[in-house]
């Protein structure tokens, strides 16, 4: 008989202290985790069993895609399956045939119950759709988006997916999901037991090695020395195993100490702006809800496009999360915290339509300005009003403050740039005009949250001038305003006339004028605004921008764009500016020439600005949530206002409170009123709270405003809102 040459360890069992039957013996990798073992150790068994019982349940859905500028966001069928999330194209609702019927697989989002049954019916006779990438969760993570309540991110060793929902409800199923999927594998469990036992805590049989032995005939001192020559190795295994213990935990013992420091940003109220890592790259050992879960990493995404770099995964860096906003306050410290209002008050009646073609018959070819409309053309806010809603991204200039602080001219001006586009993202689906001021007539905002108060006064009736002022923490904005607008029959064109600067406390200088804006279809079609030029930003020291607002053609797909340049004084491009102006803006440092597209940025992309989301109660008005607080009178506030404060238009008012009658009779009796005030101004009228520039056709704030309403003296200021006789206006004069 042939003698098997045995290795000393072939029959080594290791008995715990409590002792397990042969038959339910566990392995001899007992030291690390069930599973850490290798895959090919789970393809059956109860640790197969053990593991798919956590993470069994498969989960689809549509998410939408970001691809790049050109075509932004897209649909793409999702699979989350085995802790692998693949994804596929969709060119036509019936080729979502990836499921079956036997299939246990949870459904995220609105799939309909008919497309389901096309999918499984047609699924034993078409063949799958094509897979075009594949995340593998155990190499990745993920996070949710702090800006967007329906976003999301997955990062990979190579790219960042960037992933939207539908609602608020399908992001948090999936973050869960992606959340589950991580309890098979070992970075699940960062708070587990982990039992490592002491070779001394162990029993080692050596009867069954004996007893071979002898039955091969080999004597007591041979076996004496091979149980020697077991023990020794076993326990240099036992000192390696050890070792890597130990890192295990300091590894994790850093990781907890990371997200400490991130749970106690967030405790502070820095969600946006607190704790950072270098690069995003890291943010899942920091960042978000869900960022423990950090698992990924290679995508498969060659095979997605016919030209790959039609849509490559560009990853985006919002500068605000590298930026801690500095709380500013405005004019007094420890100010009482205002709850400001989300929504209009309802309406306390039903609105009447107004018929178009008798307004187009009397006024076409007419300064928009002087035409008397009906209150349904009108939202309820004021032009003194509108102003100040371009200051709804103020937080932009105390960024460029900042920036301007520390020494980086480039990234002020970049932020200047943002905040100039920003003024116009509330335009878009808005269609009703704004009250025109009365002579005199003035409106305040006091915003400690924000750090800043303005104030805004119209100063000319013909022509039609609004001059405003703001204030906040090192920086001070003013403008004057004169709009052209002309009504063309099927669209209205506004073009505004005057300069809007902004003053840095360290004396740098931005001026800019606006661009032209454009709503067309006002007799058929779709309404809708556009606004188009080229806006110059020229500053006093290093660097200036130009930004061309490009104008949307009938056949344009991807409208309101915005692109441009910041410069130095040499003319050297510095950045390269784009994006849209009712969204977001972006910029690339550098001059961009090696690039093919100026919209299509590199992987070094950074976010400037991003518009705040809509309110949830809209309406016809599609104000934002910023404007819906402009005209609020917030407790103690109406005793503290003048009496020509916007506040406190009667017809603006009712129109508010949807009392459309009352409106219309107030309005009509102001603009009579109006009529006579070419006559106040030509009788020597001067504004209260601006000047005139010299020869210039500029005002500038005088100052005192914020003194009087400190002391409360309006005693000259008239009640420009009650009824105006001739005596008055010879008094005037």
């Amino acid at each position: 008989m042939r003698v098997k040459e045995l290795h000393p360890l072939c029959c080594i069992t290791l008995e715990s202290p409590h002792g397990i039957d042969d038959n339910n013996r566990p392995p001899v990798t007992n030291f690390t985790r069930s599973r850490s073992l290798p895959a090919t150790s789970l393809a059956g068994g109860s640790n197969r069993r053990k593991v798919t019982s956590v993470g069994s349940e498969s989960v689809a859905g549509i998410l939408h895609k970001w691809t790049n500028f050109g075509k932004g966001w897209r649909s793409r069928w999702f699979l989350l399956r085995n802790g692998i999330l693949s994804y596929s194209k969709i060119r036509r609702p019936e080729n979502l045939n990836l499921l079956s019927s036997s299939e246990d697989v949870r459904l995220i989002g609105d799939v309909s119950a008919g497309r389901l049954s096309r999918m499984d019916s047609s699924s034993g006779r078409r063949k799958p759709k094509k897979t075009v990438g594949i995340v593998h969760l155990k190499v990745s993570s993920f996070r949710e988006s702090k800006s967007e309540d329906r976003k999301f991110y997955i990062f990979t060793a190579t790219k960042t997916l960037h992933l939207r929902t539908d609602s608020i409800s399908d992001r948090a199923a999936w973050l869960q999901a992606l959340a589950s999927t991580k309890c098979i594998f070992p970075l699940r469990s960062l708070n587990g037991d982990f039992s490592f036992t002491s070779p001394m805590d162990l029993s080692i049989s050596t009867e069954r090695l004996k007893k071979r032995l002898h039955e091969e005939g080999i004597n007591d001192n041979l076996v004496k020395e091979c149980e020697q020559i077991m023990l020794s190795e076993f326990s240099e295994m036992y000192e390696q195993v050890k070792l890597l213990h130990e890192e295990r935990t300091n590894l994790f013992d850093a990781l907890r100490q990371l997200e400490t420091a991130n749970l106690e940003a967030e405790a502070s109220g820095n969600d946006d702006n607190g704790y950072q890592l270098t690069k995003h790259g890291f943010s899942s050992l920091g960042r978000g809800k869900y960022s423990e879960c950090s698992t990924t990493a290679s995508s498969d995404d060659k095979q997605e496009f016919e030209d790959v770099s039609e849509e490559d995964e560009p990853s985006f860096h919002d500068t605000k999360e590298y930026f801690n906003e500095p709380n500013v306050g405005s004019g007094s410290n420890g100010y009482t915290d205002i709850k400001r209002r989300t929504k209009l008050p309802d309406p306390a009646e039903k609105e009447k339509g107004v018929s178009l073609w008798s307004m187009i018959k009397d006024n076409v070819g007419k300064d928009l300005t002087r035409v008397c409309l009906p209150v349904y053309f009108n939202e309820p806010i004021s032009s003194l009003q509108k102003c100040f809603e371009d200051l709804e991204y103020s937080y932009l200039l105390d960024r460029a403050y900042e920036h301007g602080k520390s020494g980086n001219g480039l990234l002020r001006a970049l932020n200047v740039a943002a905040f100039a586009v920003s003024g116009y993202a509330s335009t878009e689906g808005r269609h009703c005009k704004p009250f025109n001021p009365l002579l005199g007539e003035t409106y305040e905002a006091d915003f400690p949250e924000k750090g800043i108060r303005f104030f805004s006064e119209k100063v000319s009736h013909h022509p039609t001038v609004i001059a405003c002022h703001c204030e906040g923490k090192g920086w001070k904005f003013w403008a004057d305003t004169n709009l052209k607008s002309k009504f063309w029959g099927r669209s209205i064109q506004v073009e505004p006339v005057g300069v809007l600067t902004l003053e840095f406390d360290d004396g740098e200088v931005f001026q800019w004028s606006k661009v032209t804006s454009t709503i067309y279809n006002i007799i058929l079609g779709k309404l809708y605004c556009d606004h188009h030029g080229v806006m110059q930003i020229r500053g006093n020291r290093q660097y200036s921008c130009t930004l061309k607002f490009k104008e949307q053609s009938i056949l344009e797909r991807n409208p309101h764009q915005v692109n441009g340049y910041v410069e130095d004084v040499s003319g050297k491009k510095a950045a390269m500016v784009f994006g849209k102006w009712d969204d977001s803006l972006y910029y690339v440092a550098g001059d961009g020439v090696s690039k093919t597209k100026v919209s299509d940025p590199a992987s070094n992309a950074l976010l400037l600005w991003r518009r705040t989301k809509p309110p949830p109660n809209v309406t016809r008005y599609n104000l934002t949530s910023f404007a819906i607080t402009m005209n609020e009178l917030t407790p103690g506030l109406e005793e503290m206002l003048p009496p020509t404060d916007s506040r406190l238009r009667p017809d603006q008012r009712h129109l508010e409170n949807g009392e459309y009658e009352k409106a219309n009779l107030e309005k009509q009796r102001l603009e009579r009123r109006q009529r006579m005030s070419r006559q106040l101004q030509e009788s020597g009228w001067r504004p209260r709270w601006f000047e005139k520039q010299g020869e210039s056709e500029t005002f500038k704030y005088t100052g005192g405003y914020w003194e009087a309403r400190g002391r409360r003296t309006w005693y000259d200021c008239p009640n420009i809102f009650g009824e105006f006789t001739e005596e008055q206006l010879a008094d005037s004069a």
